[in-house]
């Protein structure tokens, strides 16, 4: 559906109530929560009582907005100062996996000599990794999207620790083979879940800035972790980069078991559901028995009954089963998810071939040891986090000023009803541009290599390679979300499995590709490559509104079963009660 095509659907809709203008786009979860209408009932219960209770809402100021909507439930009711620490915490622990994953590069000669093995087989456990990197978060974004966030995290981060130990005191290379499987395990688990946290508390017209924050902690990863690696293995020894990262983690568990808040909209609704006590962190645990033993009984009572409510209606709602990884092959089998998804798996596999023959092509050109390779990655860094940052404002002025032009208003309070809205054309627009300035500097690089050009070269190429490669693929994680709004670590849980598999093949292949190729030939083929598939994104601007629609009318129709077969089961349930009160009568 074009542009032309919104506005003559907008204009042709017949006059409301002044408060009722701009319906479409500020209709409040018409297709973004999979919460049964009694779910939403209680919590809009829950939430009322919650903000009687003297927690003030923060709301942000909307210049574009024409208009306010004033009934509804808000989409969450964490204020501004709250979704800066939650998104600062999923950053932060989104860092682990792919510091983890580069940490470990300086050390590889080290570790082959000491366990007396093969280079080749070293380089098996950088395989390993990137296979289970894909593979473990399809089991965790699905758990985390059912149980909650905080468990998921408290999981993630004990198998992480765990490993971390056990890899700084094995001596064989059996062992640090499984324990690095089972790290990757642990740490890549925390990128769905760090999505997920920032969809959770973020609007669609907000979300661009936060998953801009939020992935800005991972894309230091690769660049912080070479460099600390390489000190840590030089000084203390290649066992003190694991000890590092236990230590490092533990830090952070602590943080999420002691101060973090659940977030999983199937667990807390807006944030006004009080989880399970188990599921609390320790400050909403003492704050919640402050405020009970502060109110009378009768206060005490309601304000407990309204939660256990609400939960029970959050528990119908959702079905507990064993986490399934296939619900991630669902996402990649919808049309356009499937283009996105390989499209951002080609993106982030040029990528990786460029950062993984790097150390290579230093070593080779420039004579590089461990350590300044290590330092190269700095100004690699700093381009994705800059870009991570910059991107996520763009599209949030892109989301904003594409909603003025179709006269719709943005409700930040509330979220925004996307079945009238081009999501697609809001964050494609920026993205493409990015794409085709990235394979420009993918070329570049190559050259700059194949000539040995003066070391400043291939350093400021890899900068502009961070911001518009990496950029390219932040706007479509951003995207994913927005498709999936619902489940989001399952979703960004298929997007690891498909980048990473991709990732994983292209660091096996680039090696063998610049011997045969040479250094500007084989990386021109790789820029090349994006710009001929790139037709992949058009078809998705073309055609994705109408697939997102059809997915949504199909998966509310599922809504609505799943509902109706719950009210059966409970009335099934009232009438079996019956027959046993009258039967004990």
């Amino acid at each position: 559906m074009d542009e032309k095509s919104l506005q003559k659907e907008i204009s042709s809709s017949p006059p409301a109530p002044q408060e009722q203008l701009q319906p479409q786009l500020a209709s409040p979860h018409a297709s973004t929560d999979s919460i049964s209408s009694e779910a939403t009932q209680v919590i809009d219960a829950a939430t009322t009582e919650r903000n009687e209770g003297g927690r003030p809402e923060e709301l942000s100021q909307d210049v574009e907005a024409l208009g306010r909507v004033t009934t509804g439930e808000a989409y969450t009711i964490f204020s501004q100062r709250q979704k800066h620490f939650i998104v600062f915490i999923a950053s932060f622990a989104g860092f682990f996996s792919p510091l983890a994953g580069n940490i470990y590069f300086p050390a590889l000669n080290d570790v082959a000599s000491d366990l007396k093995v093969s280079s080749e087989l070293i380089n098996l456990t950088l395989t390993s990794y990137l296979i289970f990197q894909g593979i473990a978060p399809t089991v965790m974004g699905d758990l985390a999207d059912m149980a909650g966030r905080r468990p998921v995290y408290i999981l993630c981060f004990v198998i992480f620790i765990a490993a971390d130990i056990g890899l700084a005191l094995q001596k064989n290379y059996t062992a640090l083979f499984v324990l690095r499987c089972l790290q990757s395990s642990g740490s890549s688990g925390t990128i769905a879940l760090s999505y997920g946290s920032v969809a959770d508390v973020s609007v669609t017209a907000e979300r661009g800035t936060y998953m801009g924050y939020a992935s800005s902690g991972f894309m230091l990863g690769p660049s912080i972790g070479p460099v600390v690696g390489g000190i840590l293995a030089q000084y203390l020894g290649w066992p003190a980069i694991f000890w590092f990262l236990a230590i490092f983690a533990g830090a952070l568990l602590v943080a999420i078991v002691v101060i973090f808040p659940e977030t999983a909209r199937n667990v807390a609704g807006n944030g006004s559901v009080p989880p399970q006590t188990w599921n609390m962190s320790l400050l909403t645990y003492i704050q919640r028995r402050r405020h009970h033993a502060s109110t009378d009984g009768l206060s005490r009572t309601q304000t407990s009954e309204s939660g256990r409510q609400a939960r029970a209606a959050l528990a119908r709602s959702r079905k507990v089963h064993v986490p399934n990884p296939l619900k991630a092959i669902k996402v990649i089998l919808e049309k356009d998810c499937a283009l996105l998804l390989f499209y951002n798996s080609f993106i982030y596999t040029a990528f990786y071939c460029v950062t993984a023959s790097l150390p290579l092509l230093l070593e080779e050109n420039y004579n590089y040891d461990t350590l300044h390779i290590g330092l190269v990655f700095i100004p690699y860094g700093v381009g994705c986090a800059s870009a991570s940052i910059i991107n996520g404002r763009l599209l949030d002025y892109n989301y904003s000023r594409i909603a003025k032009k179709l006269g719709l208003t943005i409700d930040r309070k509330r979220g925004d009803d996307l079945r009238h809205y081009p999501i697609e054309k809001a964050r494609l627009q920026i993205g493409l541009p990015l794409v085709y300035i990235g394979c420009v500097v993918i070329t570049l690089y190559g050259w700059m290599q194949d000539i040995k050009a003066h070391v400043a070269a291939p350093i400021v190429l890899i900068f502009f390679l961070g911001i518009f490669v990496n950029g390219s693929f932040n706007v479509s994680n951003t995207l994913l979300v927005d498709l999936y709004p619902s489940k989001p670590s399952t979703a960004t849980s298929a997007n690891n499995l498909v980048r990473c598999l991709m990732g994983a093949a292209g660091s096996a292949v680039i090696t063998p590709m610049i011997r045969a190729m040479g250094k500007g030939w084989c990386f021109t083929f790789i820029a090349l490559f994006l710009v001929v598939s790139s037709p992949m994104q058009w078809a998705l601007l073309r055609w994705g509104p109408m697939w997102r629609e059809e997915r949504r009318v199909r998966l509310e129709e599922q809504e609505r079963e799943k509902a109706a077969k719950v009210e059966q089961d409970d009335r099934q349930a009232t009438a079996h009660g019956s027959n046993e009160d009258e039967k004990t009568v």
